[in-house]
């Protein structure tokens, strides 16, 4: 676990976010929690302000289990965002793509009526 030493910053991928903290996947064996103190030094009203699910942050690393494969991070001193655009999670509808295939036929309709008035004009 070389990798992951007590002190070095890495990059993660945000997987959960609980009221206690937030969890990132570091890769395919080795994830870990950043613990609500160690957000930030101020007060952390909601975890929800700081990170969305799926967003790549940078991370360091507190402490580690190496049996777990778990590590304790940290965002508190450090330049977490990897780029300051957000990421919104897309809320999938119940009908999902259902509302496309419905229309889809309408909309092919009007295009095809619209070049047929095309080649008449």
């Amino acid at each position: 676990m070389s990798k992951y030493e007590k002190g070095k910053i890495v990059t993660g991928c945000v997987t959960g976010i609980e009221n206690y903290g937030i969890f990132v996947s570091l890769d395919d064996y080795y994830s870990g929690l950043i613990h609500i103190s160690e957000i930030s030094t101020k007060f952390v009203k909601d975890v929800n302000d700081y990170v969305n699910i799926g967003e790549t942050i940078r991370v360091k690393i507190v402490d580690k289990d190496e049996e777990s494969c778990h590590l304790k991070l940290s965002i508190k001193d450090i330049d977490y965002r990897v780029n300051n655009k957000r990421r919104n999670k897309i809320i999938e509808t119940e009908k999902g793509f259902e509302t496309l295939s419905v229309k889809l036929e309408d909309w092919i309709d009007e295009k095809y009526n619209e070049i047929q008035k095309g080649e008449n004009i």
